[in-house]
């Protein structure tokens, strides 16, 4: 059996939204995908809390994740992730507690430790609210007791959450949290769909700083990888170029809304700006299900990963649930 059949697969979702389309539009598309993924047999289907941004539409995290475990039935849902900064750790105990209790065995709880927004809209998230990316290591403490079973005199309870014990993962696009998940025993999930660049020291630091917990008895890495499957290379090519001119806009600081593929980039970027979207997608996997399928083996055999979590930010709906069908086909 090869690397890639014996590796669970997962999707991270954006909920993106088309210059064309609106949040209502990509909120639908989000149910339509994680059913989908749901009948290829994925193992879980995460959203992302990003904020201040017209092309992302998941910022309500713990909302969508209520609509989607509504109308599925056995995938795993989450989030990938919580940026703890924004919130009081009851705040999402009480969220993500209530979740497990209506969906219980189904609920995951991906936290990161950046703010995921610009300093005014932490502002706005936050108002006066201390907090941030140095206190990640006690909230995530202060989350786990909120979970976790009620201990005598505890003062505040969280209910729901209280004893729902629902599954924490540290997610990071650095090395803080890799050695943070290995200290405290949780699953680790690397950003390289977006930050490939220190992937495998990342790795080699949770592994080295692992300590057996209540929740996890040997590591556990996942690693997030860009998608554009298609049924032939040159396809996915196309296909790959509404992709770039997002990250483009991103570094642009530009709309985020989602752009048709064109026939080639040149024009669209300058070298500096084609070097920073390719460093972007370092990790992508770009082609047709044969290419897809050999780089895929060599990402397993040089990591070890025991799950990947797969973005396709594709602009036609369809090409998105091809993409994916084409992954699940491959195993």
């Amino acid at each position: 059996m090869s690397a890639l059949a014996k590796t669970k697969i997962s999707i991270l979702d954006l909920a993106p939204i088309r210059d064309d389309g609106d949040a209502k539009q990509a909120l639908g598309n989000s149910l339509a995908l994680a059913q989908h993924a749901e009948q290829l047999g994925f193992n879980r289907f995460w959203v992302a809390e990003h904020h201040n941004m017209d092309g992302i539409a998941s910022s309500a995290t713990s909302v969508l994740l209520g609509y989607l475990a509504a109308n599925t039935q056995s995938i795993r849902l989450g989030s990938g992730g919580v940026m703890l900064p924004n919130h009081a750790p009851l705040v999402i105990a009480e969220q993500f507690g209530t979740l497990a209790t209506l969906y219980p065995g189904r609920i995951d709880l991906g936290l990161g430790r950046a703010p995921g927004a610009d300093q005014y809209t932490a502002h706005a998230l936050r108002r006066d609210r201390s907090g941030s990316a140095d206190d990640f290591p006690r909230d995530v403490e202060e989350l786990q007791r909120y979970l976790g079973p009620r201990t005598p005199n505890q003062r505040v309870v969280a209910m729901p959450g209280s004893d729902t014990n629902v599954p924490i993962w540290l997610l990071g696009s650095s090395l803080f949290s890799a050695q943070l998940a290995g200290q405290k025993g949780l699953p680790y999930a690397f950003a390289s769909h977006f930050a490939p660049r220190m992937m495998h020291e990342a790795i080699r630091i949770y592994r080295d700083h692992f300590t057996p917990s209540d929740v996890l008895d040997k590591p556990y890495v996942m690693l997030g990888v860009p998608l554009v499957a298609a049924d032939t290379d040159e396809q996915a090519e196309y296909l790959a170029t509404s992709a770039y001119q997002r990250i483009l806009s991103l570094i642009r600081g530009q709309s985020l809304v989602q752009r048709p593929p064109v026939a080639s980039m040149d024009g669209l970027w300058l070298p500096h700006e084609r070097n920073a979207v390719g460093e972007f997608f370092g990790l992508a996997m770009i082609g047709g299900p044969e290419k897809i399928r050999a780089k895929l083996e060599v990402l397993l055999e040089q990591t070890g990963a025991d799950e990947l979590i797969f973005t396709s930010d594709l602009y036609d709906f369809n090409d998105r649930k091809r993409s994916f069908e084409i992954l699940a086909g491959l195993r």
